[in-house]
Protein backbone atom coordinates (compact mmCIF):
# COMPACT_ATOMS: atom_id res chain seq x y z
CA UNK A 1 0.00 0.00 0.00
CA UNK A 2 2.79 2.56 0.63
CA UNK A 3 4.36 1.17 -2.36
CA UNK A 4 1.32 2.41 -4.01
CA UNK A 5 0.64 5.80 -2.64
CA UNK A 6 4.25 6.64 -3.25
CA UNK A 7 3.63 5.84 -6.47
CA UNK A 8 0.85 8.12 -7.00
CA UNK A 9 2.83 10.99 -5.15
CA UNK A 10 6.06 10.86 -7.59
CA UNK A 11 3.70 10.58 -10.49
CA UNK A 12 1.71 13.73 -9.15
CA UNK A 13 5.07 15.33 -8.50
CA UNK A 14 6.18 15.00 -12.18
CA UNK A 15 3.02 16.04 -13.46
CA UNK A 16 2.74 19.32 -11.71
CA UNK A 17 6.18 20.27 -12.48
CA UNK A 18 6.35 22.78 -15.44
CA UNK A 19 8.72 21.46 -18.22
CA UNK A 20 11.29 24.21 -19.23
CA UNK A 21 10.64 25.74 -22.50
CA UNK A 22 12.83 24.77 -25.49
CA UNK A 23 15.83 26.42 -25.84
CA UNK A 24 16.15 28.41 -28.88
CA UNK A 25 19.64 29.78 -30.35
CA UNK A 26 19.35 32.79 -32.06
CA UNK A 27 21.94 33.77 -34.73
CA UNK A 28 22.91 37.09 -35.77
CA UNK A 29 24.84 36.89 -39.23
CA UNK A 30 25.71 40.39 -41.16
CA UNK A 31 26.79 40.64 -44.39
CA UNK A 32 30.20 42.23 -45.74
CA UNK A 33 31.52 45.57 -46.48
CA UNK A 34 29.32 47.05 -48.81
CA UNK A 35 27.41 44.24 -48.57
CA UNK A 36 23.89 42.98 -48.93
CA UNK A 37 21.66 40.53 -46.77
CA UNK A 38 19.46 39.68 -50.03
CA UNK A 39 18.24 36.27 -49.94
CA UNK A 40 21.14 35.27 -52.97
CA UNK A 41 23.72 37.19 -50.75
CA UNK A 42 26.29 34.74 -49.22
CA UNK A 43 25.34 35.87 -46.04
CA UNK A 44 21.06 35.59 -47.20
CA UNK A 45 22.09 32.20 -48.50
CA UNK A 46 23.47 30.77 -45.13
CA UNK A 47 20.21 32.70 -43.29
CA UNK A 48 18.65 30.85 -45.34
CA UNK A 49 20.18 27.70 -44.95
CA UNK A 50 20.04 27.96 -40.80
CA UNK A 51 16.51 28.88 -40.66
CA UNK A 52 15.47 25.98 -42.33
CA UNK A 53 17.28 23.91 -40.13
CA UNK A 54 15.05 25.38 -36.69
CA UNK A 55 17.87 28.31 -35.76
CA UNK A 56 16.00 31.88 -35.16
CA UNK A 57 18.09 33.93 -37.60
CA UNK A 58 18.44 37.62 -38.29
CA UNK A 59 20.36 39.33 -40.85
CA UNK A 60 19.62 42.76 -41.62
CA UNK A 61 21.47 45.40 -43.61
CA UNK A 62 24.31 46.92 -41.33
CA UNK A 63 25.35 50.18 -41.58
CA UNK A 64 28.35 49.22 -43.71
CA UNK A 65 26.31 47.94 -46.25
CA UNK A 66 25.44 48.94 -50.19
CA UNK A 67 22.45 51.01 -49.30
CA UNK A 68 23.87 52.65 -45.92
CA UNK A 69 27.22 53.73 -47.14
CA UNK A 70 28.96 53.34 -43.37
CA UNK A 71 26.65 55.50 -41.77
CA UNK A 72 27.85 54.41 -37.83
CA UNK A 73 30.75 54.38 -36.04
CA UNK A 74 32.32 51.02 -35.18
CA UNK A 75 30.84 51.77 -31.16
CA UNK A 76 27.66 52.84 -32.54
CA UNK A 77 27.14 49.96 -34.76
CA UNK A 78 27.88 47.66 -31.69
CA UNK A 79 24.60 49.58 -30.04
CA UNK A 80 22.45 48.78 -33.27
CA UNK A 81 23.99 44.87 -32.89
CA UNK A 82 22.18 45.15 -29.56
CA UNK A 83 19.01 46.11 -30.53
CA UNK A 84 19.73 42.92 -33.00
CA UNK A 85 20.23 40.57 -30.27
CA UNK A 86 17.29 41.75 -28.11
CA UNK A 87 15.10 41.44 -31.02
CA UNK A 88 15.99 37.65 -31.15
CA UNK A 89 14.90 36.95 -27.75
CA UNK A 90 11.67 38.32 -28.30
CA UNK A 91 11.02 35.69 -30.70
CA UNK A 92 11.97 32.91 -27.99
CA UNK A 93 15.89 33.03 -28.57
CA UNK A 94 17.52 31.40 -25.39
CA UNK A 95 21.09 31.35 -26.23
CA UNK A 96 22.27 34.28 -29.00
CA UNK A 97 25.37 33.42 -31.44
CA UNK A 98 26.57 36.69 -32.81
CA UNK A 99 28.37 35.59 -36.49
CA UNK A 100 29.34 37.64 -39.74
CA UNK A 101 30.87 37.78 -42.92
CA UNK A 102 34.33 39.39 -43.69
CA UNK A 103 34.06 42.53 -42.32
CA UNK A 104 30.72 41.31 -40.57
CA UNK A 105 32.65 38.89 -38.60
CA UNK A 106 34.92 41.90 -38.11
CA UNK A 107 31.82 43.12 -36.26
CA UNK A 108 31.34 40.11 -34.28
CA UNK A 109 34.66 39.54 -33.15
CA UNK A 110 34.56 43.11 -31.83
CA UNK A 111 30.97 42.82 -30.21
CA UNK A 112 32.07 39.19 -28.32
CA UNK A 113 35.02 41.43 -26.96
CA UNK A 114 32.51 44.00 -25.43
CA UNK A 115 29.42 41.95 -24.56
CA UNK A 116 29.10 39.47 -22.11
CA UNK A 117 26.36 36.29 -22.50
CA UNK A 118 26.80 35.05 -25.48
CA UNK A 119 26.54 31.06 -26.63
CA UNK A 120 29.47 31.65 -29.58
CA UNK A 121 30.67 34.01 -31.64
CA UNK A 122 30.87 33.30 -35.73
CA UNK A 123 33.54 34.85 -37.92
CA UNK A 124 33.22 33.51 -41.57
CA UNK A 125 35.71 34.56 -43.83
CA UNK A 126 36.94 37.37 -41.76
CA UNK A 127 38.15 40.55 -43.01
CA UNK A 128 39.29 44.23 -42.64
CA UNK A 129 42.56 44.62 -41.18
CA UNK A 130 42.97 48.71 -40.55
CA UNK A 131 46.25 47.26 -38.14
CA UNK A 132 48.52 46.24 -41.80
CA UNK A 133 50.56 48.54 -43.14
CA UNK A 134 49.92 46.94 -46.62
CA UNK A 135 46.33 47.65 -46.12
CA UNK A 136 46.49 51.48 -44.87
CA UNK A 137 48.80 51.94 -47.76
CA UNK A 138 47.10 50.62 -50.88
CA UNK A 139 44.53 53.75 -49.43
CA UNK A 140 47.20 56.24 -49.17
CA UNK A 141 46.86 55.90 -45.33
CA UNK A 142 43.52 58.54 -45.58
CA UNK A 143 43.05 57.88 -41.80
CA UNK A 144 45.39 60.06 -41.04
CA UNK A 145 43.78 62.79 -42.81
CA UNK A 146 40.86 61.45 -41.00
CA UNK A 147 42.46 61.66 -37.40
CA UNK A 148 43.26 65.57 -38.46
CA UNK A 149 39.70 66.26 -39.23
CA UNK A 150 39.00 64.85 -35.97
CA UNK A 151 41.55 66.61 -33.74
CA UNK A 152 40.71 69.80 -35.52
CA UNK A 153 36.73 69.18 -34.73
CA UNK A 154 35.79 68.13 -38.02
CA UNK A 155 34.72 64.26 -36.95
CA UNK A 156 31.13 65.19 -38.70
CA UNK A 157 32.85 66.53 -41.91
CA UNK A 158 32.10 64.32 -45.25
CA UNK A 159 35.03 64.15 -46.93
CA UNK A 160 35.82 61.45 -49.62
CA UNK A 161 38.13 59.08 -48.03
CA UNK A 162 39.88 56.04 -50.19
CA UNK A 163 38.62 52.02 -49.34
CA UNK A 164 39.49 48.49 -50.33
CA UNK A 165 37.55 45.64 -50.52
CA UNK A 166 39.33 42.38 -51.34
CA UNK A 167 41.63 43.94 -53.75
CA UNK A 168 38.98 46.32 -55.68
CA UNK A 169 40.00 50.27 -54.83
CA UNK A 170 37.09 52.42 -54.73
CA UNK A 171 36.44 56.36 -52.72
CA UNK A 172 33.40 56.80 -50.40
CA UNK A 173 32.21 60.08 -49.11
CA UNK A 174 32.14 59.17 -45.05
CA UNK A 175 32.40 61.26 -41.79
CA UNK A 176 35.39 61.64 -40.84
CA UNK A 177 35.10 60.50 -37.48
CA UNK A 178 33.10 57.31 -38.82
CA UNK A 179 35.78 56.60 -41.18
CA UNK A 180 38.75 56.93 -38.31
CA UNK A 181 36.43 54.21 -36.15
CA UNK A 182 36.79 51.97 -38.70
CA UNK A 183 40.07 52.60 -39.94
CA UNK A 184 42.27 53.48 -37.24
CA UNK A 185 45.36 51.25 -36.60
CA UNK A 186 45.53 51.39 -33.11
CA UNK A 187 41.13 51.99 -33.17
CA UNK A 188 38.09 49.36 -32.52
CA UNK A 189 38.02 47.70 -35.33
CA UNK A 190 41.27 46.01 -35.17
CA UNK A 191 40.88 41.84 -34.93
CA UNK A 192 43.48 40.42 -32.62
CA UNK A 193 42.91 42.60 -30.34
CA UNK A 194 39.22 41.84 -30.24
CA UNK A 195 39.91 38.04 -31.02
CA UNK A 196 42.27 38.82 -27.52
CA UNK A 197 39.48 40.52 -25.50
CA UNK A 198 36.50 38.19 -26.48
CA UNK A 199 34.59 37.71 -23.18
CA UNK A 200 35.43 34.58 -20.45
CA UNK A 201 32.84 31.64 -21.71
CA UNK A 202 32.55 33.00 -25.27
CA UNK A 203 33.76 29.92 -27.76
CA UNK A 204 35.08 31.09 -31.15
CA UNK A 205 34.07 29.48 -34.47
CA UNK A 206 36.52 30.98 -37.22
CA UNK A 207 35.84 29.66 -40.99
CA UNK A 208 37.99 30.36 -43.64
CA UNK A 209 38.66 29.59 -47.31
CA UNK A 210 41.78 27.85 -48.58
CA UNK A 211 41.97 30.30 -50.83
CA UNK A 212 41.43 33.23 -48.98
CA UNK A 213 44.10 36.14 -48.16
CA UNK A 214 42.55 35.65 -44.70
CA UNK A 215 43.84 32.61 -44.57
CA UNK A 216 47.57 32.51 -45.32
CA UNK A 217 48.06 34.38 -41.98
CA UNK A 218 46.57 31.25 -40.35
CA UNK A 219 45.47 30.54 -36.72
CA UNK A 220 48.35 32.57 -35.29
CA UNK A 221 47.12 36.22 -37.02
CA UNK A 222 44.08 36.01 -34.28
CA UNK A 223 42.51 32.35 -33.67
CA UNK A 224 45.39 31.45 -31.45
CA UNK A 225 45.08 34.60 -28.96
CA UNK A 226 41.20 33.64 -28.25
CA UNK A 227 40.19 32.87 -24.66
CA UNK A 228 40.86 29.01 -24.12
CA UNK A 229 37.73 26.86 -25.03
CA UNK A 230 36.37 23.60 -25.54
CA UNK A 231 34.24 24.59 -28.22
CA UNK A 232 36.56 26.52 -29.90
CA UNK A 233 37.29 26.08 -33.73
CA UNK A 234 39.55 26.78 -36.40
CA UNK A 235 37.96 25.64 -39.78
CA UNK A 236 39.55 25.48 -43.49
CA UNK A 237 36.88 25.31 -46.19
CA UNK A 238 37.24 25.00 -49.65
CA UNK A 239 36.77 28.11 -52.26
CA UNK A 240 37.35 31.54 -51.48
CA UNK A 241 36.67 34.76 -49.69
CA UNK A 242 33.14 34.65 -50.93
CA UNK A 243 32.50 31.51 -50.92
CA UNK A 244 33.32 30.46 -47.27
CA UNK A 245 29.41 30.78 -46.11
CA UNK A 246 28.16 28.56 -48.57
CA UNK A 247 30.94 26.13 -48.61
CA UNK A 248 31.16 25.72 -45.12
CA UNK A 249 27.76 25.63 -44.10
CA UNK A 250 27.88 22.09 -42.76
CA UNK A 251 30.72 22.70 -40.89
CA UNK A 252 28.84 26.03 -39.44
CA UNK A 253 25.80 23.79 -38.62
CA UNK A 254 27.72 21.19 -36.39
CA UNK A 255 29.15 23.94 -34.41
CA UNK A 256 26.00 25.55 -33.30
CA UNK A 257 24.42 22.45 -32.65
CA UNK A 258 27.05 21.41 -30.56
CA UNK A 259 26.87 24.75 -28.20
Amino acid sequence: MKLIISAIIFIYVVMATPLSAEEKTGVVLMHGKWGTSLPNSPIGQLADFLSGKGFLVSSPDMPWSRERGLEKSYDESMYEIDGIVKELRNRGATKIVVGGHSMGANAALGYGARRDGLAGILAVAPGHVPELAGFQNKMDNDWQRAQEMVSAGKAKDIAEFKDINQGRQTAKNIQAGIYLSWYNPEGPAVIPINVTNLKQGTPLLWIIGEKDRMHERGKGYAFSSATAHPKNSYIVVKGGHKATPQRGAAEILDWLEGL
